[in-house]
């Protein structure tokens, strides 16, 4: 488990961009954290290291969001107004596994709704520090990610 302190927003976005520069197609992040943890911040950062230049909203209502302009596409999802019986029929493993999409990155917020997961995934938990500060611990679940120990 990797903890980087993210001091403020910025820090926080460029943590995405980072991994947006470095994770290759294929890639599944799933996002946890409170409501305003910084999880909308990540994935736009992702978005900034993917080169998209489209707005990157969280899709609460839409549940999905598909960003295809990038080095490779990124398709962010919000599990946030779903139970756990609801997220099964929705197949998400089409986005890792590659069914029925073209390979990108998979940044699935709320994802403790899962009733599945991948078989390889970055589990990023975004917290609140005592002081007010973020904290993001980031756990690799069969991935490397050494390209981190820059951050």
């Amino acid at each position: 488990m990797t903890k980087i302190f993210l001091p403020d927003t910025k820090a926080t976005q460029q943590l995405g961009i980072t991994l947006g520069e470095n994770l290759t197609a294929g890639s599944v992040i799933l996002l946890e954290g409170d409501l305003g943890a910084g999880k909308t911040t990540l994935v736009q950062g992702i978005g900034k290291g993917l080169g998209i230049t489209e707005s990157i909203v969280s899709p609460t209502f839409t549940l999905i969001n598909e960003y295809t302009e990038g080095r490779i596409p990124l398709y962010h999802l919000d599990l946030y107004r779903l139970e756990p019986q609801e997220v099964t029929g929705l197949n998400l493993e089409s986005y890792w596994e590659g069914w029925e999409v073209i390979p990108g990155i998979v940044a699935i917020e709320w994802a403790e709704r899962m009733p599945y997961l991948p078989n390889s995934y970055l589990q990023i938990c975004l917290n609140y520090s005592e002081n007010g500060t973020r904290q993001a611990e980031i756990i690799p679940v069969n991935c490397t990610l050494d390209f981190l120990q820059e951050c």
